[in-house]
């Protein structure tokens, strides 16, 4: 089988614009959650999240551009300039066919939607943008970065609630593992801070208030993020040839569905998906360094995902390092797998291991190493990504230093 290595990254999250930016937020343990600022923030109970503040649509983009690209798709086309740069990869007519775009999303353009809900049951219009449907549909950011490089492979984008990100990127590396394609861009990207993706989620009761502290007693929920990030995954040998600097290997996927409940997690399902990457990665378990939490903050979501830890573990699990960045940028839904997945390389490239931020005091039913607010020195050779979402979607990625 083919080796498949990352080449490239590019984030926007609210711990920063850019790759390097997030990953030093993730290094410190900064807080990215704050108070949002929405049109009716005031109409909602839930008035925190990882919004990203210090960023200017018209410094990054043509007006022209704008007109298409809602704020998701504009986070997932500033990620990929800066994997593509990063990669130094370049797309021509002879691979241009080799080379295919998969990204994750869970709401796509929902910018867009509450803009034009307002504008027909609020203000009264009959007309709306005419570029709507171009805009919000899921596949939007996907299309875009295939036309800006020129790319004409298998370009598409996939949508399984929280997991989406995490499914995107293991189709990214079966396409390449098998020899369908050399090259793939893949991630995710997610912007539902709006009035109507909050107010929808807060008729859940799964979030809170005041802040995300996964795995601590305390807690009370998660918190909403927004932002991007995406990778150049590459053919090994081909990297390797041209000198590309290699970020990590992937090594591994798997993906299961619990098959029981729409919205409450299945501790069998979360370990299959564990148990699955590991056995397609041909690694044992106390290989495993760091587990990159799915870590939401809610009480049943945090107690099944150590319960399905120790499952796969067994006695290896009082070894692991497992953390939740989500307590720092927020709970992206179908882009937050893609930002984690930073946590994973900069555990592995950098021996950082990022923190739970928030954490107060520990859960009996929560007892592992969750790297309590501060991040830590540790040498790690393999790390797993975790995904589990609504519906019963997991997806789990191993990964391995280079």
């Amino acid at each position: 089988m083919r080796r498949v290595v990352i080449t490239g990254q590019g984030a926007v999250s609210a711990l920063g614009i850019g790759a390097s930016a997030t990953m030093e937020g993730l290094h410190e343990g900064r807080l990215g959650i704050s108070q949002l600022d929405i049109p009716d923030v005031g109409r909602l109970h839930v008035r925190i999240g990882g919004q990203i503040h210090a960023y200017t649509p018209e410094d990054n983009f043509t007006r022209q551009e704008l007109t298409l690209f809602d704020r998701a798709t504009q986070f997932a086309m500033l990620s990929a300039r800066e994997a593509m740069a990063q990669s130094g990869v370049r797309i021509s007519e002879e691979n241009a066919t080799r080379t295919g775009v998969v990204l994750g999303t869970a709401a796509g353009g929902l910018h867009t939607l509450d803009d034009s809900y307002r504008a027909v049951y609020e203000a009264g219009k009959n007309r709306v943008h005419p570029f709507v449907v171009p805009r919000l549909m899921n596949n939007a950011a996907a299309s875009h970065i295939s036309m800006t490089y020129g790319i004409e492979g298998p370009s598409y984008s996939v949508a399984t609630a929280c997991a989406s990100s995490n499914h995107a990127m293991g189709q990214a590396f079966h396409m390449i593992r098998s020899g369908a394609c050399d090259v793939m861009l893949t991630g995710g990207s997610e912007s539902m801070l709006v009035f109507g993706g909050i107010k929808a989620w807060e008729g859940l009761r799964v979030m809170s208030q005041d802040a995300c502290r996964p795995f601590s007693i305390t807690r009370n929920g998660m918190v909403q993020g927004e932002g991007a990030a995406i990778f150049v995954f590459e053919e090994y040998e081909s990297a390797r040839a041209r000198g590309a600097d290699i970020l990590a290997e992937v090594i591994g996927f798997a993906m299961s569905s619990d098959a029981s409940d729409i919205v409450m997690p299945n501790r069998d399902g979360a370990a299959r998906a564990m148990r699955g990457a590991l056995q397609d990665a041909r690694i044992s378990a106390d290989s495993v360094g760091y587990i990159n939490a799915h870590g939401t903050g809610t009480t049943a979501n945090d107690k099944i995902e150590v319960a399905a830890i120790r499952d796969v573990f067994g006695p290896h699990a009082d070894n692991l390092l497992v953390s939740s960045t989500k307590s720092m940028h927020g709970h992206l839904i179908g882009g937050t797998g893609a930002v984690e997945l930073l946590a994973c390389i900069m555990a592995l490239r950098e021996g950082i291991i990022p923190p739970t931020i928030g954490y107060e005091a520990p859960d009996p039913e929560c007892n592992l190493d969750v790297v309590p607010n501060t991040s830590r020195e540790a040498t790690v050779t393999v790390a797993l990504s975790n995904a589990f979402a609504f519906g019963g979607m997991n997806a789990v990625l191993a990964l391995r230093a280079i």
